[in-house]
């Protein structure tokens, strides 16, 4: 089963939308970078080559979950996704994201985030939690999930590997404002 398939989600600093094969030159510029490596799952490529963004801007599984490219200006710039579980925590929901670090600090995650959340408590009925597990060291993504209303739910001391080493991450999340 190939990619899911996302609404265009409007914003005043940027927009989110599908991923297109002509997206793979951006966001190959501005995912092959150390620092953004440096902040993302052990399995994220560096170098982040053409192949790989080409892969990830078409054919990636929709067991990845819903994904959208943060357009700025006409360039995807980074991405955000939704991944729902299933079965007995399928009212749960992963949240990531990342943007190229010429963007750090301009309010365009946080932006990202919100209109991302705000769309899944919309969408996905049986969703009743967002989460975002984090890089304990990663104080700007913390700092985005904060913004949006997720709260710090626990440490995850040595809970991952990245480079080789085991790690901390903390846990934000945020629930469906309806009750459900």
């Amino acid at each position: 089963m190939s990619a899911l398939d996302v609404p265009v989600l409007s914003g005043s600093r940027c927009v989110l939308r599908a991923l297109t094969l002509a997206d793979a030159a951006s966001m190959r510029q501005h995912a092959d970078d150390e620092a953004v490596w440096r902040n993302l799952f052990e399995g994220f490529p560096r170098p982040y080559t053409l192949a790989d963004a080409q892969w990830w801007c078409g054919a990636r599984p929709a067991s990845l979950g819903y994904v959208w490219g943060v357009d700025v200006g006409g360039q995807v710039v980074g991405c955000i996704s939704v991944r729902p579980e299933d079965g007995w925590l399928r009212c749960n929901a992963e949240v990531g994201y990342w943007i190229g670090q010429a963007h750090w600090r301009r309010g365009i995650t946080s932006e990202a985030l919100a209109l991302v959340t705000f769309w899944a408590w919309a969408t996905l009925p049986e969703v009743t939690r967002l989460y975002a597990p984090i890089f304990a060291w990663n104080e700007g993504s913390q700092a985005v999930a904060r913004k949006c209303g997720y709260v710090k739910e626990a440490d995850l001391r040595r809970s991952a590997i990245k480079d080789g080493r085991v790690i901390d991450r903390v846990q934000w999340a945020a629930f469906d404002p309806k009750g459900h």
